[in-house]
């Protein structure tokens, strides 16, 4: 086939996506049109990616500069912005060695072969396993399927890999098990997205970094959809009082370009040594660029004082509209990570919610996911209730 031809109506593409009826072309801020010209309020930001909206200034300023310079270069050699970026991370948070790579899902991976590394070279302890919590969710590749606890994400994939259990989440009584069992590591989320946006609680969370600390259990916080800023805090722990051990992260930390990293403590940093584990390219020049200008951006231009201001005003209007409407159950989460429980109706509402020029999220089949640009303001939340709205009322009125 070339260039000029008609693509077939069987898709070049696998077919790993259920895709909504939208060809988006441009974004700017917290909007996006379609090839058509139809702007839509882009309440998922990439789901959790492009924290400070679409094509932000300051970090397309910087990108264009790394594009003039190097694209790419092997992790053999110093990469000025991975430098630069790891000091940027380490400086505003608990950890002490960052390790870059593509993607959440890498990210977790990394974590987890660090914990199994730690285990085996550093304690001696003869276990490996990793325990991770029911509902949670940490990537598709086959550890990081496995490590999450849904069964849906899992089916089809089996032999799952060994070394893996869950407990339940945010269930006091089962830590016990945890110091019984002395596992190699812990890996939790504190907002669990794609479960449906439930946060853990701050009593179960204390106990859990009690449990591993008492026993020599490294405790690892997936922040790949809470960090960056979208809780409130650049990470979603500094809100619980803990400081992990590992955290990974990806998402908003490129402002859409691929990137992913954990950031060990240096306990934990001691499993890796050189070529045991690496990454083509992770921090390469031009996904680092990326994250050094979302980084600084984010830290110098209060961002978070603004997610703490405009979340609280989300979260008055999503009570009002709570009020309105009887199928709506609960409004959950943390900052800009939002979740709106219905009693029926989520991926509906999604649906609807296009044809008012919105985009919006499921998190499971009852919940809808509310993702808005971390700049977002009042003003475009209240473009978002109305559209959200009118979706409401065209789902309940089967339109």
């Amino acid at each position: 086939m070339t260039a000029t031809q008609p693509l077939s109506l069987t898709s070049p593409l696998m077919a790993t996506y259920s895709r909504f009826p939208v060809t988006l072309v441009k974004g700017k801020g917290s909007y996006v049109w379609d090839d058509q010209g139809v702007q839509y309020l882009d309440f998922t930001s990439g789901i959790a990616t492009c924290n400070l909206g679409h094509v932000p200034d300051a970090v397309k300023q910087k990108v264009e500069e790394q594009l003039q310079n190097l694209w790419h270069c092997s992790n053999l050699y110093h990469i000025p912005n991975q430098a630069q970026l790891a000091a940027l991370l380490t400086a505003n948070s608990c950890g002490d060695q960052v390790f870059f790579c593509n993607s959440g899902a890498e990210a977790n991976e990394a974590a987890i072969k660090l914990a199994r590394r730690y285990a085996n070279k550093v304690k001696n302890s003869g276990t490996s396993e990793v325990v991770t919590f029911t509902q949670s969710f940490h990537g598709r590749t086959l550890a990081t399927l496995t490590a999450t606890g849904q069964e849906k994400i899992q089916h089809g994939f089996a032999p799952l890999m060994p070394g893996f259990s869950y407990l339940p989440f945010n269930d006091l009584d089962a830590l016990g098990q945890l110091a019984e069992r002395k596992p190699a590591a812990v890996l939790l989320e504190l907002v669990q997205g794609e479960g449906g946006v439930i946060p853990a609680d701050q009593e179960w969370v204390s106990k859990l970094a009690q449990v591993c600390k008492e026993n020599d259990i490294l405790l690892m916080v997936d922040e790949i959809q809470t960090g960056m800023g979208r809780t409130g805090t650049l990470f979603a722990y500094e809100q619980y009082g803990i400081e992990p051990d590992v955290i990974s992260m990806a998402k908003g930390l490129g402002s859409g370009f691929p990137i992913g990293a954990i950031i060990a403590n240096e306990k934990a940093a001691q499993g890796f040594e050189p070529g045991s584990h690496g990454s083509t390219f992770g921090g390469n020049p031009l996904a680092t660029a990326a994250g050094v200008a979302t980084v600084t951006y984010l830290l110098e231009n209060n961002v978070l004082d603004h997610v703490n201001e405009v979340s609280q005003y989300l979260d008055e209007q999503l009570q009002s509209l709570k009020e309105k409407f009887s199928i709506i159950k609960d409004i959950r989460g943390k900052g800009l990570l939002k979740g709106l429980a219905f009693e029926s109706g989520a991926p509906e509402i999604v649906q609807k919610a296009i044809s008012h020029q919105l985009l919006i999220l499921t998190a499971g089949p009852n919940v809808v996911r509310i993702l808005p640009p971390l700049p977002v303001t009042k003003a475009e939340i209240d473009e978002f209730i109305i559209a959200l709205e009118k979706s409401i009322q065209s789902m309940e009125k089967g339109e």
